[in-house]
């Protein structure tokens, strides 16, 4: 099972670092102008480092014999390559909904990434882990609303004339991923293993345990 999601965990950053370079050795080409291609390529990269960094960051405080949470590390880095492949593909320019649409799809793995991390803090209950969850994904929307307004839309006068309606739409998405990610960590990947060190123990199912 571990070896086949570092299988996966590693096609996916290759992929994500070719796409990176698609970018920038034709930085001309049409579906990459007005994206903010330079951020993309400024901060996309940190999605395949992070996990890594924070694992060996808490390595002293996991316990010993935990496994590398692999299921985490490519839900992190997933909405990134999807959205870069989107790019890559003119997707964003040449099909009307692919943006709403991402919205939803890519804020699932990323609210998933944390839900599976905070399902392992003790004495939280099912509902309290989705809860947490979603609020992740509402609060870190926002977040990227802010720094894509940033990035290519305050000077861009035709993003700019439908920022609100575009921002509106990109919320309500965002939100059902993230209420769809928080519900699937609660319910059918709450006992999974390769997350996090392993799956919950019983003893951490979320119900009370008779003492």
């Amino acid at each position: 099972m571990n070896r086949r999601l570092l299988t996966i965990d590693l096609v996916l950053k290759a992929a994500l670092v070719l796409l990176l370079l698609h970018a920038v050795a034709f930085p001309d080409l049409p579906q990459y102008q007005g994206k903010g291609i330079g951020w993309r390529l400024l901060l996309y990269p940190v999605s395949s480092i992070l996990v890594p960094l924070v694992w060996l960051a808490m390595r002293g405080r996991v316990a010993r014999g935990s496994a590398y949470p692999y299921l985490i590390d490519i839900c992190v880095g997933l909405p990134f390559l999807i959205d870069t492949a989107g790019n890559a593909a003119g997707f964003y320019d040449e099909i009307q909904w692919w943006d709403d649409v991402m919205h939803f799809v890519t804020w699932v793995p990323w609210v998933m990434a944390f839900g599976l991390a905070v399902r392992r803090r003790p004495n939280l209950r099912r509902f309290d882990v989705a809860a947490i969850t979603i609020g992740f994904g509402a609060a870190t929307h926002i977040v990227w609303e802010l720094l894509e307004y940033v990035a290519f839309i305050r000077d861009n006068p035709n993003e700019y004339e439908t920022a609100y309606s575009d921002t509106m739409g990109d919320l309500t998405m965002s939100l059902l991923g993230s209420i769809t990610g928080g519900v699937l960590v609660a319910t059918v990947l709450w006992g999974l293993s390769g997350a996090a060190g392993g799956a919950r123990s019983p003893g951490q199912s979320g119900s009370p345990q008779p003492s």
